[in-house]
């Protein structure tokens, strides 16, 4: 056997050593991360998957109502003291069904399906679908459920009280566009919270700016805005206007938080 064979030979068998000593290095490095890894999954998750860990957290989260802020106990004595005509309970369920139907408006694309609510709030409304129309998307609220309702504020100012009611909601919500789904999930709940405020205006000589009291008030004809609370006919197309009856609870907004 000449020298060159015998060179080559040692030469294929130095690359052999080294890549056999490069894959064993490989090896015991992954060893050590999969054992880091499976031992934290474990502590974190109680299972070395980590995968089936994070998903096991993600159907938690999905099934765990979120917490509101329940100050009824505090609150509740306070406006019964000032209304004494105040039905909590009542009032609750319109709440709830303010809330249920304000998603499902948007669901369906159309505005109408909110039960009450003041124009404010219809035009907010409005305007939400309208922004998704825009965008060509459409924001689905399926499978919608209210755990719980509580008042989590309550306001007196001059002429002016609010009460804020939070509820807390599970959902399936997803935004698409076409076929595709942009945002959200169709196979998973989402919980949420949500806050739904009641205004009543208790003076009328003290209300005179609608934007502030968060009312509004407008022609049932052609729609312009009225100049104040005392007007019986529209200064723009004449059209008689029913005084606006203003000892009233009405429902003024709908949020997220």
């Amino acid at each position: 056997m000449n020298a060159d064979v015998i060179g080559l030979i040692v030469a294929l068998s130095l690359v052999l050593a080294l890549v056999l000593t490069v894959g064993i290095g490989i090896y015991l490095i992954y060893r050590k991360v999969h054992n880091t890894v499976t031992s934290y999954s474990r502590l974190l998750f109680g299972t070395e998957n980590p995968a089936e860990g994070l998903r096991k957290i993600e159907m938690e989260n999905a099934g765990t109502p979120k917490s509101i802020a329940s100050a009824t106990s505090l609150y509740l004595p306070q406006i019964m003291r000032d209304f004494p005509e105040f039905h909590y309970d009542e009032m609750k369920t319109r709440a709830e069904n303010v809330l249920t139907s304000y998603l499902r408006s948007i669901d369906a694309v159309n505005a109408s399906l909110l039960t009450e609510g003041t124009e404010e709030l219809r035009e907010s409304l409005g305007m939400r679908i309208q922004m998704l129309r825009n965008r060509e998307c459409a924001e689905h609220f399926q499978r919608i459920h209210i755990h719980r309702t509580e008042i989590s504020q309550y306001r007196r100012e001059k002429g002016r009280c609010s009460v804020v009611m939070q509820s807390s909601v599970e959902y399936i919500h997803y935004v698409g566009q076409g076929t595709k789904v942009v945002s959200g999930r169709k196979d998973l709940k989402e919980q949420a919270r949500y806050n739904v405020e009641l205004v009543y205006i208790q003076d009328r000589d003290t209300v005179e700016n609608l934007g502030d009291s968060g009312l509004g008030l407008n022609c049932p004809n052609c729609g312009a805005p009225l100049p104040g609370l005392g007007a019986k006919t529209c200064i723009y197309c004449d059209t008689p206007v029913v005084e606006f009856n203003i000892r009233v609870w009405q429902f003024c907004a709908v949020k997220e938080v």
